[in-house]
């Protein structure tokens, strides 16, 4: 099975640590965030990965050389000239998932407990074009899915913005998102036209037509370590 490691972004959040470096690779512990997701894909079995590289590429390339590549295929999709935004840069990867098999896409600023092979097997099981990892946990955005756990729509309470896409059946739950996700090939042929949009875009641009679940690990850890105020607690799990 095959993943793609979103590394691309800005790491605003995290400013001023990624004024000098990208936000992959800023350290817990003496471990940079690329290292740890790597490693857990490792564990869970992906011995081939695309990342995609913008902010700082060029220090993701060189780090990921120093390691040997952690001895895996490791490709980078070069969004050096545009920033893609997460759907994009998927997009703009479609080339590296040439097997039809479902493949995982993995934030590279999470740390997580979520067993990636019960993720993988739940998707398999439930036949969907998309299988988002979620939890029931504290947020200020939520995707809506309904009680056949098919995903409806969105909200961002900060905003008071409501978007349904889908008639649900019975009621809706609202579940955070964890930045994790195993997606179809099948939804390469579901692209919007543009070069940059962000994967929230078109998860509901398709949901009317296309199966959308969820698989809930509100029972594992789960830190983001995109919000600089979340690294203390993270420290504390990484060991030196």
């Amino acid at each position: 099975m095959k993943a793609f490691i979103l590394a691309a972004g800005l790491g605003t959040r995290l400013r001023p640590i990624t004024d000098s470096k990208p936000k992959a690779l800023v350290e817990i512990n003496g471990i940079t965030f690329l290292e740890i997701v790597v490693q857990k894909l490792i564990r869970s079995g992906f011995k081939s990965v695309i990342i995609n590289v913008h902010h700082f590429a060029e220090q993701i390339v060189e780090f990921v050389e120093s390691k040997n590549f952690f001895g895996i295929e490791i490709k980078f999709s070069d969004e050096r000239n545009l920033l893609l935004e997460t759907g994009g840069g998927i997009k703009k990867a479609a080339w590296f998932f040439d097997d039809h098999k479902p493949f995982l896409v993995h934030n590279v600023d999470i740390l997580s407990g979520i067993n990636l092979t019960a993720l993988l097997n739940h998707h398999i099981n439930n036949k969907s074009i998309a299988t988002l990892a979620v939890q029931k946990r504290k947020s200020s955005r939520y995707f809506l899915f309904d009680e056949d756990s098919t995903l409806c729509g969105w909200t961002n309470e900060k905003e008071n913005i409501t978007k349904l896409t889908r008639k649900p059946v019975g009621e809706l739950s609202r579940l955070a998102f964890s930045g994790i996700q195993i997606l179809e090939p099948a939804v390469f042929d579901c692209m919007i036209e543009r070069d940059v949009f962000p994967l929230m875009e078109l998860y509901l641009s398709i949901a009317s037509k296309h199966r959308i679940t969820y698989f809930d690990h509100s029972n594992s850890m789960f830190i983001d370590l995109g919000k600089k105020e979340n690294l203390t607690e993270a420290e504390k799990l990484i060991g030196n």
